[in-house]
């Protein structure tokens, strides 16, 4: 773990940006703000960004601890935020590979149905949206992603069935696209993540606008109405 939850570094046109709290990656306000914090300084006309995790944790989704407390404004200012960096990380106009360095669990999952292309580990490793086993409801933000990025043979499988997925099977699934080993992880991600830089500026970004637009609107309307409650 270093002294920030999330750290920003750079490989010529490609951005860095490495989740480690040390534990399980959680998005707590803090985590949420200090991947915020190095989002703003990665270039959006050039070059593409990686997200990545500590070794055997890529996230394990929202902070329970906060969840588990009961306190209603705190729940929903940590909710609301983690949505709307969700939603910035999904519209990013430049390319996004996620190195998925372990597990990502409920909004770990999100995450990776947020980025352009998913490269996870070998080994005993899962994803998925775990919330219907925990007695939460995933609210409409989430369920755009998860419908826009699941495959359709899995859409019943991954949200109200809470299948959790081996790594391996979860590009069947729609949430990953490549496993390599563990130890090529970010020389895989790097080689991807320099090829995805090279495509032009504007038109990669006006194409992204296109394709996810009407996905991208109805999470970004959900979390208004979800501000107003």
């Amino acid at each position: 773990m270093t002294d920030k939850l999330a750290t920003l570094s750079h490989e010529g046109d490609v951005s860095i940006i490495t989740l480690d709290d040390g534990k399980a990656n959680v998005f707590s306000e803090e985590m949420t703000q200090a991947f915020n914090d190095c989002l703003d300084k990665v270039p959006t006309e050039t070059g593409s960004l990686i997200i990545t995790g500590r070794p055997g944790m890529f996230s394990a989704g929202f902070d329970l601890k906060v969840i588990a407390s009961g306190d209603v404004p705190k729940i929903k200012t940590m909710s609301v935020s983690g949505f709307k960096l969700l939603s910035r990380i999904f519209s990013f106009p430049r390319p996004i590979v996620a190195a998925c360095s372990g597990h990502g669990i409920a909004l770990g999952t999100f995450l990776l149905c947020c980025c352009d292309f998913r490269i996870g580990v070998k080994g005993e490793f899962l994803l998925g949206a775990n919330e219907m086993r925990t007695n939460m409801v995933i609210p409409t933000p989430i369920l755009e992603l998860i419908k826009f990025r699941v495959s359709p043979a899995h859409k019943y499988r991954a949200v109200l069935g809470a299948e959790m997925y081996p790594l391996e099977k979860a590009i069947d699934a729609g949430l990953m696209d490549v496993v390599v080993e563990p130890d090529k992880l970010m020389e895989v991600a790097m080689e991807k993540a320099k090829d995805l830089a090279t495509m032009g500026h504007p038109s990669y970004t006006l194409t992204k606008e296109l394709f996810i637009k009407d996905v991208a609107e109805s999470i970004d309307h959900a979390i208004k109405e979800l501000e107003t409650l």
